[in-house]
């Protein structure tokens, strides 16, 4: 699976570009309810969590990778949940992979979501990245 903080991070933002739109199903709004209450939640359960993290969160204020606009705040949102464990709380990792699964059916069914890597090393998931490997 893509590293669970950013696969929360895509939903958030994926859910929350969906729910400004008028055509928006039910299904992806309920979906994406449930992942900002969960992430809420999970944020909340860490000590100490700055306001503007949750607030961002709250406000469907998370915007996608590779949007400069909202760099920081999703560096900022990242940082928070990794400390808060939320990429091992299976009940927001599985809320998430539900949301995204809706948002983007064509990546969901050709496995975007669900990459697993065991023992692998200089392995890089996800769109739009870089990597420099130097092994010795």
């Amino acid at each position: 699976m893509i590293e669970s903080v950013e696969l929360v991070l895509a939903a958030l933002a994926a859910g929350a570009a969906a729910g400004a739109r008028e055509t928006a199903s039910t299904a992806v709004k309920d979906a994406y309810t449930g992942v900002k209450s969960l992430t809420v939640r999970v944020l909340r359960r860490a000590e100490p969590v700055p306001g503007e993290v949750v607030e961002m969160v709250e406000a469907d204020a998370v915007t996608p990778a590779g949007d400069e606009s909202g760099a920081a705040g999703r560096r900022e949102l990242s940082a928070a949940l990794t400390a808060a464990g939320a990429g091992d709380d299976e009940e927001l990792v599985a809320a998430a992979v539900k949301v995204l699964e809706l948002t983007d059916p064509d990546g969901a069914h050709a496995g975007k979501y669900r990459v697993l890597l065991h023992g692998n090393k200089g392995v890089q998931v996800g769109d739009h990245n870089t990597q420099t490997n130097t092994f010795h």
